[in-house]
């Protein structure tokens, strides 16, 4: 009898297990398409930015780099009077983006003011202005700031790393369990880690739904609306982040027998399917489905992904239970096989991050120039200390000394998982930071060196200070001014200087742009490398005012 129930609750597992494999290709068929692109840069505007035109135009065209996607409400044009000048939706053409504009407005100074969402998920705002007639003093914005709150982005990437480690939870006890797991030993352990690595892997895709909203539409972690779901549910990245939630939970069926008794051959062969595919759904989501030969870069992200998440769960299984656990009869036979199985992980891993690093960074020189070449560097200067470790490990099992003494192989097991949480960390960070790629052909290419970002403050107030690309060469300054319970306050008037004393270079005045009743934008010319002096002043009222300096490092 317990035969003939075993065998119709299989089936009805692998059944749900292929539809949930079937839901993924449809959704992965009705997922938008995006062409190659990622991190896209205004290249042009018609008005021409800071241009002055005779009459004025019925629409407004900005032309990106590459491909945009709308964001809901932040795109606004606005008229010398403060009001808003655009009229009705703006329409979305691949690169070009059109904005209808009264053609009756009044003479003066004109905002545009734009956040649009690169195809890889990233967004993109700026400013800039154009004058009809003559130039006037130009008008505020006062609609909401499009700015991501710091406190979302910084989430952003937590939860990206918590997605890596569950998966790592996940991977790793399952395929120990699935073919080196001893049988006089308990599954209790394994399984416990096994289903925390499912469960991490749930909540931070859950949590990549929710912070994609403020993170693309701008606002704190609460400010989401229907709209802003559908927005990111209609997109490639929540149509891989829904697949994604759809072959965890057709996985739980296969999963649960797994690990509780050695799996059939068949079920093995459909979960490691539905594994490959929901592999695939985290470079869909990312840089890779926007990079020049993106069926080759989702396919390598996937496989140096899986490499990672194979090498280092079989790391945390030897560390945790089987060094500690299993004894000499049992850590000789196991250890040999981890060892050819780590070896063909680290390869692939290797091969895979190489084809990665050529298509992403493109150039050697962008691996100096830029902050994704030099975290590209930092992350293999640490894989070449865990490879160091690794080897070591490797050492000690051919010589058939680990499975008399594991406690040496133990610790080096621990060096090399305590390494690759900083490289996890690493490679967190990298996903959210523009492609060198792109960074290295954008307009400051030859001085892009990342962002500069810190915060100051004073009796009064609170300024943010973002300094991109705090490179030699053009810069842009953006301004953020909160009050002392961390909320937007009203700057009437914002006052900059840039000075570096040690090359001679006295205070240059900043030209500012008030975008926001708290947000302040303006571009400089910093020609020489060095530590700058940036003095910025808000004036709040008639009589109140408060001045902060950063040090600005230019590379």
């Amino acid at each position: 009898m317990s035969g003939m129930t075993v065998a119709p609750r299989r089936w009805a597992a692998r059944l749900a297990a292929a539809a949930g494999l079937l839901v993924t290709v449809v959704a992965l068929l009705i997922a938008p398409a995006t062409s190659a692109s990622a991190h896209a840069v205004l290249e042009s505007s018609s008005p021409a930015a800071s241009s002055i035109v005779p009459s004025g135009p019925s629409e407004v065209v900005l032309t990106f780099s590459e491909s945009v996607r709308k964001v809901p409400g932040k795109i606004r044009i606005i008229a010398p009077d403060g009001s808003r000048a655009d009229r009705g939706e703006p329409s979305f053409g691949d690169a070009v983006v059109t904005i209808p504009v009264d053609p009756a407005g009044s003479r003066g100074t004109y905002l545009v003011s734009f956040r649009v969402i690169s195809a890889d998920s990233h967004p993109v705002s700026g400013a800039f202005t154009y004058s009809v007639g003559a130039p006037s003093t130009p008008p505020v914005d006062s609609g909401t700031d499009s700015r991501a709150n710091p406190v979302v982005e910084t989430a952003v990437k937590v939860a990206r790393f918590l997605g890596y480690a569950g998966l790592v939870l996940l991977v790793g006890p399952a395929l120990v369990l699935a073919a080196l797991w001893p049988r006089r030993l308990s599954r209790r352990g394994p399984t416990r880690l096994a289903w925390t690595g499912l469960g991490l892997v749930a909540v931070a895709t859950l949590a990549d739904l929710w912070l994609q909203v403020p993170y693309t539409a701008g606002g704190g972690l609460l400010d989401v609306t229907g709209e802003g779901f559908g927005t990111v549910f209609g997109s490639t990245f929540g149509a891989a982040h829904l697949v994604r939630l759809g072959l965890l939970a057709a996985s739980v069926f296969l999963l649960r027998p797994l690990l509780a008794r050695p799996a059939g051959r068949a079920d093995a062969i459909i979960l490691a399917v539905l594994g490959g595919a929901a592999l695939l759904t985290w470079p869909l989501a990312g840089h890779a489905a926007a990079s020049p030969a993106p069926a080759v870069s989702v396919v390598v992200d996937a496989v140096h992904l899986g490499s990672m998440a194979v090498w280092l769960g079989g790391l945390l299984m030897l560390a945790v239970f089987l060094l500690r656990q299993a004894d000499e009869r049992e850590l000789g036979a196991i250890l040999p096989i981890w060892s050819r199985w780590a070896a063909l992980a680290v390869s692939a891993l290797l091969l895979a991050g190489t084809v990665q690093a050529l298509i992403e960074v493109a150039t050697p020189q962008a691996l100096f120039d830029t902050t994704y070449g030099r975290l590209l560097l930092a992350k293999i200067g640490l894989f070449a200390i865990v490879i160091a470790v690794a080897a070591y490990s490797r050492k000690l099992v051919r010589s058939r000394v680990a499975a008399q003494r594991p406690v040496p192989v133990r610790r080096a097991v621990l060096v090399e998982l305590a390494v690759t949480v900083v490289v996890l960390a690493v490679s967190a960070t990298l996903v959210q930071t523009t492609p060198a790629r792109t960074a290295a052909a954008g307009p400051s290419a030859g001085a892009e060196s990342g962002l500069f970002s810190t915060r100051l403050s004073s009796p009064l107030l609170s300024v943010e200070v973002e300094v991109s690309p705090a490179g030699r060469g053009n810069n842009t300054v953006h301004l953020y001014a909160y009050d002392k319970a961390n909320q937007p306050l009203l700057v009437e008037e914002w006052k900059a200087t840039a000075a570096l004393p040690s090359a001679g270079i006295e205070p240059i005045e900043v030209p500012l742009l008030r975008l926001t009743d708290s947000h302040a934008y303006g571009d400089i010319s910093m020609p020489t490398s060095g530590e700058w002096q940036l003095k910025i002043t808000a004036r709040t009222t008639d009589i109140d005012q408060a001045t902060v300096t950063a040090t600005v490092p230019i590379r």
